[in-house]
């Protein structure tokens, strides 16, 4: 056992800059690329990473897919083949390497390559990433040639050699991002490209392949470590791993065999410091620098951050069915957030900025866990980091989404090959939570009739197909190649088994898909909700955006194209005219159709908190979109928060006032997500819209951690109040929650005068505060500058004033507005009373 040691020496060695490096070279080849079509086209430049529409747009070559109907026009481009090339110089100091690899991260999808016209091989899956010795091509001056062959002629091949049609499309052939075929909230946007880096990678004697920080056991005083650590070796020697944990050192021989091999280093950290999610505590990340030394100098060098915790999922029989729930460092705790799915159709796209603000986006509603939906991708590097460092849960999914797939060897040992390589990238990451074998793969089979006109031998043999990857390939590799949960499909149950309620994970479609109403929620809890979901119409801006007008306008052709369900834009009117008036022109119809989305969604949320321990989790779908669309989405394409997104964020946090209505009583819960008893006085009024206290109680309570309970019963019956022009207040703690008595469409709301005043507050920030004398419900502020409002989609209090923040890079906040319901349900009353 080799426990954290100072040694002089060796910190005088990691911070000596006299010590030689002969770490491996790496180039990477981003430059002098260009593009041309097989059959059309003449060579243009490209841009690497990148993908073929993004270079066809960037020379005009086609309109941008995301606005108007363009995307219609663009269809033609996934049905070309399409080649690249570049050229690049090799020194004479790498070429006298005695190892010179050329690197692939990620090609889209069936690609053949060439290296001064020599065949290099060739590439049948997005998510592996490819690697070629090119001792004997390379040369100082080289062209790297690349011929992509379009999905469907592959995909055609593939379905004729399969013995059963297999249901969803030819997609299931190809190992790429499967919502790129089209999805009910993402356009059809087929790629192929160079999407990840390449690189030239030369060394000579000794390299890191991969490391593996394992942990055996973790308590207070210690954790028990197995750095297991991957090298590729020329020959037998003996070397030192010099491993830097923070400040402190250790130091290790080791006597390497020829070729690749795995050795084992064990350590200790005393007193350890343990990663949370962001809302149970602080997300610490050690800092690991592993130096492989031979011959006096640093022959390898790899920093690794790392979070000590433990997570475990828990599913256990008991009375009512079967558990689940997560235990972080050996606590349970409810899990709250969304499902995520690509930032955008083209993954170049996608900046750090991008990442970073939508994580820190993540972390501010409150959120701890995101489900990485398995019809995208398995993400990029930094999504993980961020959500390491930032203290979110991943719940990963394997790249696989509602159908069947293939089962014959090649595709097998495709999928096998692709998992060992992700779980292996992503098992040092303390964010991930769980590794899940699909998205709805096996509902889809039991529920959705793709078992219709089968014979029994067929369904057997694709049934089995499914066992080969999701029971046996999929499992062995998180087993073997990570400390990490898997959970067959999400989810476990479909809806129309009535176990969906008491065992696994759950997916309610009942709302929206099958028109049941917002109340359903309340009464069917699952034991963790990994889905559930309601549309809306996206930003003022985005709308704009996709029309290319700058007036609200929901009536054009594409509008209809950016709304990719069926029955879309009919579910929501439908739903709109059970809970509210609905609006006479387009700008307000956006407003309430996002009031809508939230007002459904936090019931669920509050429903399914509320039934803590029952249930310990919920994640709706879904947190951001792909492209400008009308979409279950809380932020939009341009990062814009929705009304759910702010609602969500309240009710999300770890202390939660949670009110519920029946039979003329309000039911009054507080939930506690954290670890520490709250006591406090509750706080209960009933007020009219005008400010005048009609009635008010006050109760002691002690409030249990990590607890949902109910702490008041209230009978409104002899209340002598008005429930269309009254609203209820209850505050407990720092915890103040504002309710209705009646359905937004029936609230009696005066369209009275909010007075605002606008300063700046800092050079980042506006300071705008808002007054009123009547209550003023759902205000929503807007502008044409961007930024950020701290608070949207509020209730005013009457006689109230209220600050609310908004960041912006903006100069001034001149065409500052403001939406309520109030103006909504003020100007229809009347009309529909005939008053």
């Amino acid at each position: 056992m080799h426990r954290i040691i100072f040694v002089l020496s060796i910190l005088l060695l990691f911070g000596c800059s006299s010590i030689e490096k002969e770490v491996p070279l790496k180039i990477l080849l981003t430059d002098n690329w260009q593009f041309k079509g097989i059959d059309t086209l003449d060579w243009k430049n490209a841009t690497v990473p990148g993908n073929i529409f993004t270079d066809l747009l960037k020379h005009k070559i086609i309109e941008d897919p995301f606005i108007k109907t363009n995307e219609e026009k663009v269809q033609w481009v996934s049905e070309k083949s399409w080649e690249y090339k570049t050229t690049f110089n090799l020194s004479d100091k790498t070429l006298k390497k005695e190892n010179i690899e050329l690197n692939f991260e990620g090609v889209d999808t069936y690609a053949t390559i060439y290296l001064n016209n020599s065949l290099l091989g060739q590439t049948n899956n997005a998510f592996k990433k490819f690697s070629f010795n090119i001792n004997e091509f390379a040369k100082k001056e080289n062209e790297l040639k690349i011929i992509f062959t379009k999905t469907n002629y592959h995909e055609t091949l593939e379905e004729k050699k399969s013995p059963y049609k297999l249901p969803e499309g030819n997609r299931i052939y190809t190992r790429k991002a499967q919502f790129q075929y089209g999805w009910d909230w993402g356009p059809k946007l087929n790629t192929s490209g160079i999407w990840k880096s390449i690189s030239i990678k030369a060394w000579n004697d000794l390299k890191f392949e991969n490391i593996f920080i394992k942990q055996k056991e973790i308590n207070k005083e210690k954790a028990t470590l197995s750095i297991e650590i991957s090298i590729m070796s020329t020959s037998d020697r003996n070397v030192n791993l010099f491993t830097k944990i923070n400040r402190e050192v250790i130091s290790s021989s080791i006597s390497l065999k020829k070729g690749k091999h795995t050795y084992k280093v064990p350590i200790e950290i005393v007193n350890p410091k343990l990663w949370w999610t962001h809302n149970l505590g602080n997300p610490y990340l050690y800092n690991f620098n592993f130096q492989l030394i031979f011959d006096g100098k640093i022959k390898d060098e790899k920093i690794i951050k790392k979070g000590i915790r433990t997570i475990k999922l828990i599913t256990k029989k008991d009375s009512i069915g079967e558990s689940f729930y997560f235990e972080l460092n050996g606590k349970p705790f409810y899990a709250k957030g969304a499902n995520y799915i690509p930032q955008n159709s083209f993954q170049n796209k996608v900046t750090n900025e991008n990442y970073d603000k939508l994580l820190s986006d993540v972390v501010s509603s409150n959120m701890n866990m995101l489900r990485v939906w398995g019809g995208g991708i398995y993400e990029n590097d930094i999504f993980y980091n961020l959500c390491d460092k930032k203290g979110i849960l991943v719940w990963q999914d394997f790249m696989f989404a509602c159908a069947m797939y293939p089962g014959d060897i090649e595709f097998l040992e495709n999928v096998k090959e692709e998992a060992e390589q992700q779980v292996k990238r992503l098992r040092n990451h303390a964010s991930i939570a769980l590794w899940c074998g699909n998205n709805e793969n096996a509902e889809g089979w039991k529920r959705w009739e793709w078992q219709n006109n089968r014979t029994e031998k067929e369904k057997k043999d694709i049934w089995n197909d499914y066992l080969a990857v999701f029971d046996t390939i999929l499992p062995k590799a998180v087993a073997q190649f990570s400390e990490t949960d898997y959970w067959e499909t999400s989810p476990k149950y479909g809806r129309g088994n009535p176990k969906y309620k008491t065992e696994g994970d759950a997916h309610d479609w009942w709302v929206w898909h099958d028109s049941y109403p917002f109340e359903h929620f309340e009464n069917n809890v699952p034991r963790f909700m990994s889905e559930f979901g309601f549309q809306s119409f996206p930003s003022f801006e985005t709308i704009n955006y996709l029309n290319q007008n700058d007036t609200i306008n929901l009536k054009t052709d594409a509008i209809k194209l950016h709304q990719k369900h069926a029955k879309g834009f009919q579910l929501i009117d439908e739903y709109m005219n059970h809970d509210y008036l609905i609006p006479t022109n387009d700008k307000d119809y956006v407003y309430v159709s996002q009031l809508l989305q939230a007002k459904g969604i936090v019931m669920g949320i509050e429903a399914q908190r509320r039934a803590k321990p029952y249930n310990m989790g919920t994640l709706y779908w879904q947190l951001n979109d792909c492209w400008p669309a009308i979409s279950w989405s809380s932020i939009d394409y341009f990062g814009n928060w929705k009304a759910l997104q702010y609602k969500a964020k309240n009710a999300f946090e770890n202390l939660l006032i949670s009110t519920t209505f029946k039979n003329n009583k309000v039911s009054i819960y507080i939930v506690n997500d954290n670890f520490n008893v709250y006591g406090d006085h509750l706080i209960i009024e009933l007020i009219d819209f005008k400010g005048n206290l009609i009635w008010s109680d006050k109760k002691l309570l002690s409030i249990e951690k990590d607890s949902s309970t109910k702490v008041y019963e209230l009978d409104l019956t002899n209340k002598n109040i008005d429930p269309q022009k009254t609203y209820l207040k209850v505050k407990f703690y720092s915890e103040l929650k504002v309710s209705f008595l009646e359905k937004p469409k029936n609230l009696l709301l005066e369209n009275s005068e909010i007075i605002k005043s606008i300063s700046r507050f800092d050079d980042q920030q506006f300071l705008i505060t808002l007054e009123s004398k009547t209550l003023q419900k759902d205000v929503f502020l807007y502008t044409s500058e961007k930024g950020h409002f701290n608070r949207n989609f509020f209730d005013l209090e009457p006689n109230q004033v209220e600050a609310i923040f908004f960041k912006t890079k903006a100069k001034s906040l001149d065409d500052l507005q403001i939406k309520t319901l109030n103006s909504i349900n003020d100007a229809i009353i009347p009309l529909k009373t005939g008053i």
